[in-house]
């Protein structure tokens, strides 16, 4: 046995961790930029609380708030060149994944010229990086326990990852009380986005004895509490229990990476800018239904924490457990149009070949276009 294991953050976990915000920050900077959407997080008050508890630090922050669902290439740069111009030290993230990565690939380019498509998916190598903080409002990417930055280039479509331990965060505040004010649609998006992280990370042909751990007590916690939580049903455990898999989540592909699934959704959301937990939800159980013999007995342990009984009902375990939070989806009802399968297929095969090597299963071309049609 032979395997390696790296997470330096720093980690922050329970109800009210984000008042330690203003004190941490002060010990890497003192004019932070925070980068965030354009409303959720001034409509649930912490943007203004956070701002708060930064200037009682005696810490001043520029507000850079104009990150989209599926971030932009050419949003980074906007905000890395305010960051620049204001004189920034700091870089805060907060929000749900995509203002995480923003905050992470902002933070990157504020340090490194050029533009950021230049050292997206390990192209040109950076020299530094702003220390980064991360504040996440959903329970869903775990990007605030890896090194990875998920970007569209609007021009091409590509939906890449900017990654490196220059990016890693310093320091993330896990709170499961920031969660309560997620929308049902948008909790049980990101929730299956976490559980995807677990599931994929499991099946992976670079997982290891540590990720393996750590993705099935995730899952576990997932298909305990995500319901519950939904339903409105849920205990302030079971809030913390589907916080906690999704930081697993993050931590699991920041050394497992993530496989198939993954690599069959983003160019979904990078060409149709779908919701990417809606995304995996269409595509993952027939990619399951493709795979499901090449590791049974993982394939089956995911199958019965979620109901099933073995390998050969995994797919359905996922079916039912996607009904049980009103996700059960297809493509073509999140606005995908079949005469984008075959670009899709290629963007696929090409841009994520490394996701698709990671799968338990080999997919050739015809098998990838086969899934996407039967997740048509």
């Amino acid at each position: 046995m032979e395997f390696s294991y790296f997470m330096p953050v720093r980690l922050l976990f329970g109800a009210n961790v984000i008042d330690q915000l203003g004190a941490t920050a002060k010990s890497y900077g003192t004019h932070p930029l925070i980068v965030t959407g354009r409303s959720s997080t001034k409509r649930s008050g912490l943007l203004d609380r956070s701002i708060a508890l930064l200037e009682a630090a005696g810490v001043r922050a520029t507000v850079f708030n104009k990150v989209e669902p599926n971030p932009l290439t050419t949003t980074v740069m906007e905000g890395a060149a305010l960051a620049r111009e204001q004189g920034c030290d700091l870089v805060i993230g907060m929000g749900g994944g995509s203002m995480m990565d923003a905050a992470k690939a902002v933070a990157f380019c504020a340090v490194n010229g050029g533009d950021v498509n230049d050292y997206i998916s390990g192209g040109k190598q950076g020299t530094g990086c702003l220390p980064i903080l991360e504040v996440p409002t959903t329970c869903g990417t775990g990007s605030e326990a890896n090194p990875f930055a998920v970007l569209t280039n609007p021009e091409t479509k590509d939906k890449k990852s900017l990654w490196g331990d220059l990016i890693y965060p310093k320091v993330s505040f896990i709170d499961p009380e920031l969660m309560k004010t997620m929308p049902k649609e948008v909790l049980a998006s990101v929730g299956f986005d976490a559980l995807s992280h677990n599931m994929e990370g499991y099946l992976a042909t670079r997982s290891q004895p540590i990720t393996d751990q750590l993705a099935l007590h995730a899952i576990r916690l997932t298909a305990g509490s995500l319901p519950k939580v939904y339903h409105g049903e849920g205990t302030q455990e079971d809030w913390e229990n589907i916080t906690l898999a999704s930081l697993l989540g993050g931590i699991v592909i920041n050394t497992a990476g993530v496989g198939g699934g993954h690599g069959m959704e983003h160019p979904v959301s990078g060409m149709y800018n779908v919701v990417h937990g809606k995304g995996l939800a269409a595509l993952t159980p027939p990619l399951f239904r493709h795979s499901y013999n090449t590791k049974p007995e993982r394939y089956a342990a995911i199958s019965r924490l979620l109901g099933g009984k073995d390998e050969t009902d995994c797919a359905e375990a996922v079916e039912r457990f996607l009904k049980s939070i009103d996700l059960n989806c297809k493509l073509r009802e999140l606005g995908v149009e079949e005469s984008g399968i075959d670009w899709m297929t290629d963007n696929c095969i090409n841009v994520f070949a490394g996701s698709m090597r990671n799968h338990t299963k080999a997919l050739t071309r015809d098998e990838v276009k086969q899934i996407y049609l039967e997740a048509f």
